[in-house]
């Protein structure tokens, strides 16, 4: 069942009728995320972790600053892949200790930036910790670290494979021993590790299974660890529905492999913190992209409705942002939800491509010029996410409401 109401002829958003919110952003296109879904998916989230574990927001999935500034209030931290999203989570005014800092690629400024403002450091290699280590010597200030572990497993049913096999994320699992020996002797100081091995999974069986065996490594790492196992952030990865083949993500599994998780840290080291990290699943279905048509083509029989929107704002929902097959987003005519009146048509946007599809030939309500074609589940990897300065084209806004 999808979060916004179906079910009344036009479609709302943070109680907005669609058509009235489009006047009040005074264009289109436009992404709007709604407040109250986002603190619902928050509160179903928290539901299900067991007493003591945190709920850590990924910038990545969704920058928006108001956004962001939104979910500072919502979440016990933030998780960011870049010093601008450092930039981002810290301007929200979150406590620099609950921020952790990962991503394989940290050039050395950023790596000083994250050592000063005091936030975790999910180190991905060797050579990141030799940069921590003299930026913590050059400042006078400790330097937080964290081993993101590339597992000797792979998460099977995971949209995306971060982890398992040859991948450019994390240490690998084999060569952590020898780098957490050496961490004394650097002057870093240790807290935990990161795992993340995939992430837009749907499977609970498979997610609970993972959180599992990542457990198990840790605690094997921990062995080697200079000082007592303090955090543990088993990332996140739960999937959101985007075609109707897809089933919700059941919480009722994992739930209960959180609750054995949590369990079995607390056994072995009783002052050690699970972490939570998730970002599609806490905005994903809470957001939308809103594009008006502009034409109106039949072309030897197949309709055509012309947008002001595209793939240069919504690469995801073109199929071009991680899609092996394409599968369309849902996609609905936001002012004419109950229209009796369908067709077959395909939404493209006004680039010179034919990847510029927003939906292929997909029931929708008769739409003529003016209308407003609204793609679902878009709260996640939408604006950042796509080339809006591909062709010249004018960028798109997000509002929150």
């Amino acid at each position: 069942m999808a979060p916004f109401d179906l079910t009344r002829n036009e479609l709302h958003v943070g109680g907005l009728p669609l058509s009235l919110l489009a006047e009040r952003v005074g264009q289109t296109p436009f992404y709007a995320y709604d407040r109250a879904l986002i603190a619902a998916r928050v509160a179903a989230v928290r539901r299900v972790l067991p007493q003591g574990a945190q709920l850590h927001y990924a910038v990545k999935a969704n920058p928006m600053p108001a956004l962001v500034g939104f979910m500072r209030g919502l979440v016990d931290g933030m998780d960011v892949a870049s010093a601008g999203e450092l930039k981002l989570a810290l301007d929200a005014g979150t406590d620099a200790r609950c921020i952790g800092f990962a991503g394989p690629g940290k050039r050395d400024a950023e790596l000083r930036q994250a050592v000063a403002a005091g936030v975790l450091l999910h180190a991905e290699s060797a050579r990141e910790l030799q940069v921590l280590a003299a930026a913590a010597q050059a400042l006078g200030v400790p330097a937080r670290v964290a081993l993101r572990i590339n597992p000797d497993f792979e998460l099977r049913g995971a949209g995306m494979h971060m982890g398992g096999g040859p991948k450019p994320f994390g240490i690998d699992a084999e060569q952590a021993p020898a780098l957490l020996r050496a961490l004394a002797r650097d002057g870093l100081a240790f807290e935990g590790f990161h795992l993340y091995p995939g992430s837009q999974n749907l499977r609970a069986a498979v997610i609970a299974e993972s959180l599992q065996r990542s457990l198990d490594l840790a605690l094997r790492l921990a062995h080697d660890a200079p000082a007592p196992l303090r955090y543990l952030n088993l990332g996140g990865g739960w999937g959101i529905p985007y075609s109707a083949a897809d089933k919700p993500l059941d919480l009722a599994p994992v739930a209960d492999a959180l609750a054995q998780v949590q369990t079995g840290l607390a056994r072995a080291w009783p002052r050690a913190q699970l972490v939570l990290e998730l970002g599609r699943y806490l905005v994903g279905e809470a957001g939308i992209y809103v594009a008006r048509v502009i034409d109106r083509k039949v072309s030897r029989g197949q309709v055509f409705l012309v947008t002001d929107g595209g793939m240069h704002h919504h690469l995801a929902a073109s199929g071009n942002f991680g899609q092996v097959i394409r599968r369309n987003y849902p996609v609905v005519i936001g002012n004419r939800l109950q229209s009796p009146q369908r067709e077959t048509a395909t939404v493209v946007g006004p680039l010179c491509t034919p990847l510029d599809v927003l939906a292929d030939r997909l029931e929708l309500a008769v739409a003529q010029p003016g209308d407003l074609v609204a793609v679902l589940q878009s709260g996640a990897y939408g604006a950042t996410a796509s080339p809006q300065a591909f062709l010249g084209h004018p960028p798109c806004t997000e509002v929150l409401v």
